[in-house]
């Protein structure tokens, strides 16, 4: 079977496509937001560096793209070649059996057109989770959204709210199952980087303060609780710059790590040693990050966008929600119940062993993954 992804060079997408390199398929990847090219991909054909002008770049015209993307989207085939146009280039040039996009809003609109010229080419989707619990709520993405859904044979998703919200978008196909968006762990392998969980002394917060993230409302509920925080070490990771400037600024006693500064064997590491992680967000699916601290028995304490989150931790039992990312008291009250609660922090960890075992194991996964593409 002849496969193209089509995606932007995520950690997700390449561990994704990792799951079938030993394989007797055909592998293709279509950068579609022209980034370059993937080194750890050596055995997959990689289609990079298409973008090109077909006129001159004129005065005002990035100004003009920012100021009124519709309209420019509309009118950029005139000056430089699209993604609609390249990705017809390759179905003729390689012929595949399927299509398989990850994400909507930069690598699922910009194809559409070019996929209702292959009507009976099937098209895979893998939802990301913004893409359509977010991004649904505007009108101007309302309606590519649909035209992606109505176009797509089969929906892949990170939790089940999103293919409720898919059948809601008028989505028609088959959806193929829940399955982490960035696939399944070696858990044997990632063993070897856990401490004994009541030894353990850090509490671990994901830094993303962005349209999405709301890592500051932890930091103020961090700030709150000093007086709590005497015997742990707090220690923000992926941080944002407005993150970094509030601690810095109220001169905090926080370990801090910029957004590029570890790679995710690193953080998976840092995970294993801390008895507390935090995640919190106003729009996500099932966050990887939050994968990997349950699996490390890092005792989560996460947002539920969408109710998302309760999918796979219970509240009070393996973990605890954020109801509210905006409520820092209620964020607050959270941290403290978990600091004070060391046998609740013990269980957790076995429960989510045991979850990961029967959810997030490479050894179930990868097989699976492989062979939903026989079943297309």
């Amino acid at each position: 079977m002849k496969i193209l992804f089509i995606s932007m060079p995520s950690i997700h997408a390449i561990r994704w496509m990792e799951n079938l390199k030993n394989t007797n398929n055909e592998l293709f990847w279509f950068d579609v937001t022209n980034k370059g090219t993937i080194d750890s991909l050596q055995n997959i054909t990689q289609f990079v560096d298409w973008k090109q002008r077909k006129l001159p770049t004129f005065k005002g015209e990035y100004k003009f793209s920012k100021k009124f993307p519709d309209t420019y989207a509309k009118i950029k085939h005139l000056f430089e070649v699209t993604e609609n146009e390249y990705l017809e280039k390759i179905i003729n040039e390689i012929q595949p059996d399927v299509i398989h996009s990850f994400e909507m809003q930069s690598c699922s609109y910009p194809i559409v057109k070019a996929m209702n010229k292959f009507p009976n080419l099937k098209w895979m989707y893998s939802c990301w989770g913004n893409d359509l619990f977010y991004f649904k709520n505007f009108k101007s993405h309302l309606q590519k959204i649909k035209a992606v859904l109505k176009r797509v044979d089969y929906l892949h998703t990170d939790c089940e709210r999103d293919y409720s919200l898919a059948k809601e978008l008028e989505f028609k196909g088959k959806h193929i199952g829940v399955i982490p968006g960035g696939s399944g762990y070696d858990l044997k392998e990632l063993e070897q980087y856990k401490t004994p969980v009541l030894d353990r002394n850090i509490i671990l917060i994901k830094g993303y303060q962005h349209i999405f993230g709301r890592a500051l409302n932890v930091i103020k509920a961090l700030e709150n609780s000093l007086e709590h925080l005497a015997n742990f070490e707090v220690v923000v990771f992926g941080a944002h710059q407005e993150v970094i400037d509030y601690i810095k600024e109220k001169n905090l006693p926080f370990n801090i790590f910029h957004r590029t500064e570890l790679s995710q064997l690193e953080l998976i590491k840092l995970m294993g040693k801390s008895m507390i992680y935090i995640g919190n967000n106003i729009s996500d699916g099932m966050p990887n990050t939050l994968l990997e601290a349950m699996i490390m028995n890092a005792f989560p304490i996460q947002s539920n966008p969408g109710n998302a989150t309760a999918e796979i931790i219970e509240r009070e039992k393996n973990g605890l929600l954020i109801n509210d990312p905006n409520d820092i008291k209620n964020i607050e009250s959270l941290i403290v119940a978990a600091i004070n609660d060391k046998s609740r922090i013990a269980q957790a960890a076995i429960i989510n062993t045991e979850i990961a075992k029967q959810r997030l194991d490479y050894t179930k996964i990868q097989p699976k993954i492989v062979d939903l593409y026989n079943h297309l």
